[in-house]
């Protein structure tokens, strides 16, 4: 997988707290480049989750097990 750039603003506190926290856990070269992308893969994670269950709210968990069984082949 290739890696894109980016170039990002944030505030200089967050900018402090983020180097601080990864200072006091003996941060290598390209930690925050790895903690970026942790940060957007949970909330990207996060907002699919809130979306599945916003769809799904309709739906009793009873019938979203069955709809569940009946596309895996349990039954």
């Amino acid at each position: 997988m290739s890696n894109i750039r980016w170039s990002v603003v944030v505030p200089e506190a967050t900018d402090r707290a983020l180097r601080t926290y990864l200072a006091r856990k003996g941060g290598k070269k390209g930690d925050i480049s790895r903690f970026i992308d942790e940060a957007v893969q949970a909330r990207l994670f996060e907002l699919t989750v809130e979306k599945v269950k916003k769809r799904n709210r309709p739906y009793s968990q009873k019938e979203i097990l069955e709809a569940i069984e009946e596309a895996v082949g349990v039954r």
